[in-house]
């Protein structure tokens, strides 16, 4: 089915769509089954990519933060 083993997560994969990234039910339920599947697959890459970005700079902030202190405790 569309490349869900299920309802349910068809259904859920639709409740994503639509509460997170804004889509319309309608536009979602117009696609064919293969561009649909096309656009949640550029999505699931995007979020992927988005939370090594948010990893990342968090590292960053936090090594930022460790030299801060660490030049203050050499004062």
């Amino acid at each position: 089915m569309f490349g869900y083993d299920n309802l349910a997560n068809y259904f859920n994969c639709n409740f994503g769509l639509i509460q997170h990234h804004k889509y319309a039910l309608s536009d979602i339920e117009n696609m064919l089954p293969w561009e649909r599947q096309t656009y949640v697959n550029m999505l699931m890459n995007w979020l992927k990519e988005e939370k090594e970005r948010i990893k990342l700079q968090q590292q960053q902030q936090k090594s930022e933060i460790a030299k801060v202190t660490r030049t203050r405790r050499k004062r």
